[in-house]
């Protein structure tokens, strides 16, 4: 990792046992477990965003000319129904489906709640029992887990939304020690909730 700043937290959990984690809460809501911690990321780089504005922008255009104005799109144009779809896929949908991605992260005094929704379905569930270790730090998102979003790579998986700042957890998952990257742009906050929940 580079530049690791490791923040002055107890990183040993208590009483570690080998568990078959992480787990999948079917319904979180249900479970007596109390939100200690809280954070929402979403899209948030403006260089994201203007990525996402090309399609959308070209896609309106397009459908202003032909469909509004009765003049044809292009050297080949497509059929006004066409036309039209390609407007709802990448002017309508397209847009609205990253404005509502996020990476919600959640400390309960029984463990560690991640879900990047709309990816998961339910919350991923770290239990204080599985955690061996952990700490905040700075990292390299590109280098180390090769960008933003869910990565798998050789360092361990990452859920991280944006900025170069999470914090890593260590756990056993059966026999395996796994490593788990959760980004935060808070992730003093986050350490600091870990130990505190772990203490109760």
């Amino acid at each position: 990792m580079s530049n690791p700043k490791q923040m002055n937290y107890p990183t040993k959990m208590n009483n570690p046992k080998q568990t078959n984690y992480p787990a999948k809460m079917n319904n979180p809501k249900q479970t007596n477990s109390q939100v200690l911690f809280r954070e929402v990321q979403k899209i948030s780089q403006i260089w994201v965003w203007l990525i996402i504005a090309i399609p959308v922008v070209f896609s309106w255009y397009g459908a202003y000319q032909q469909l509004l104005l009765g003049k044809p799109f292009g050297n080949n144009p497509a059929p006004d129904w066409m036309m039209f779809l390609l407007l709802l896929v990448f002017g309508v949908l397209f847009p609205v489906f990253f404005y509502y991605i996020k990476l919600v992260t959640e400390v309960r005094n029984d463990g560690i709640y991640v879900r990047f929704y709309p990816f998961h379905r339910s919350f991923k569930r770290f239990p204080f029992e599985s955690i061996q270790n952990y700490k905040a730090l700075t990292y390299n998102p590109i280098r180390d887990y090769g960008g933003w979003g869910i990565r798998y790579g050789l360092k361990g998986n990452a859920y991280n939304m944006a900025g170069n700042r999470g914090v890593l957890l260590e756990f056993t998952d059966g026999n395996k020690m796994k490593k788990l990257m959760i980004g935060s742009q808070i992730p003093e906050k986050l350490a600091e909730a870990i130990r505190k929940a772990n203490e109760k």
